[in-house]
């Protein structure tokens, strides 16, 4: 292998509230001589996402934090350039976490082959990625059955489009919101959402009611805020609501006050449940099989924000918090 240099985006300092271009710096590398066993990775597309915010603090999270002066790692979908390793060759397109980065070494268990059959790649971090497994398995987590309704709140995003699609396939009726015109047209239109409204247009509460008359059943939580407030007011009995994210407050300062009617868990005996895709690994190849098989079928939608470059990936980042992303956010790198 001739000597490659590889750029990189790192962490150059914590933020402290919302994050800045200057909590990160480009820097670039050179790549050693692969050994054996070994391969080399050119990434295609990189993931952006909301949870990463959380890994930028100093001190401990949910998940291992960046460090400072070290890459931004993240899911990325690449092919093999050279490889020393029986199980991969050149030309084969994996999934690895090491994104941020446009080269890098790996061993083939670090990596996650994929079909280069579904087009685009990218799809593999979005619709049939992380932010679909969330979404796939949180309809799990509390078993949503057909003709429940589902509200799905940051609905135009990479998890709650998914979510949202994956319940009408269920057969439930499903409700929206979302914070543009453009992006309640999306869920409508194109995601077959029965309801969606746009959550910067009045108050949460009054419009859900008017999607859900008569209550809903399941709230798939992605903002927390106002929405998961609005949620607990009209969950019926016995409903049930996933925490997977609460983007609204990423950048807070500090904490939110808890909702004012938390005290509707106790008196509709409601059950909520926390989400982490990580724990549901084991499934991964069933999640592949069911809901490639709604791609290929044409049953399911994947859509996804395209930035142009990794000098870009920043720009793409930030703009998550500023709700730039109509589905996934992803980082072209070529």
């Amino acid at each position: 292998m001739s000597s490659i240099k590889s750029k990189e985006v790192r962490l150059a300092s914590h933020p402290v509230g919302m994050p800045t271009a200057a909590n990160f710096t480009m820097a670039s590398t050179e790549l050693p001589p692969l050994n054996e066993g070994e391969v080399l990775v050119r990434n295609l597309f990189l993931s952006v996402d909301p949870y990463m915010r959380s890994r930028m603090n100093a001190g401990r999270s949910y998940v291992p934090g960046f460090e400072l002066g070290k890459v931004m790692d993240g899911g990325a979908v690449g092919e093999v350039i050279e490889s020393r390793a029986a199980a991969l060759k050149p030309g084969d397109a994996v999934v690895s976490s090491r994104g941020w980065r446009e080269y890098f070494i790996a061993q083939p268990a670090e990596l996650h082959r994929v079909s280069r059959e579904l087009q685009p790649l990218s799809v593999y971090l979005g619709t049939l990625g992380m932010t679909g497994m969330t979404a796939w398995a949180g309809l799990r987590l509390v078993d949503v059955k057909a003709g429940e309704v589902v509200f799905v709140s940051g609905a135009a995003g990479a998890v709650g489009n998914v979510a949202g699609q994956l319940a009408k396939l269920r057969g439930c009726t499903v409700i929206g919101s979302a914070g543009s015109p453009e992006k309640v047209q999306f869920l409508l239109r194109e995601c077959g959402f029965d309801h969606a409204f746009n959550y910067n247009a009045g108050a949460m509460l009054p419009q859900l009611s008017r999607s859900a008359p008569d209550g809903i059943d399941v709230y798939f939580d992605n903002v927390g805020g106002p929405a998961l407030e609005a949620a607990l007011s009209a969950l019926r009995m016995h409903g049930r609501i996933i925490a997977c994210g609460g983007i609204s407050a990423y950048n807070d300062l500090t904490p939110q006050p808890g909702p004012s009617n938390l005290f509707n868990i106790t008196t509709k005996r409601l059950t909520m449940k926390g989400l982490i895709v990580s724990d549901w690994m084991d499934q991964r190849a069933e999640f592949e099989r069911e809901v490639g098989g709604y791609i290929q079928a044409g049953k399911l939608k994947h859509r996804e924000t395209v930035v142009q470059g990794l000098d870009q990936a920043v720009a793409a980042f930030l703009g998550l918090f500023d709700g730039d992303n109509l589905g996934k956010m992803v980082v072209a790198l070529t």
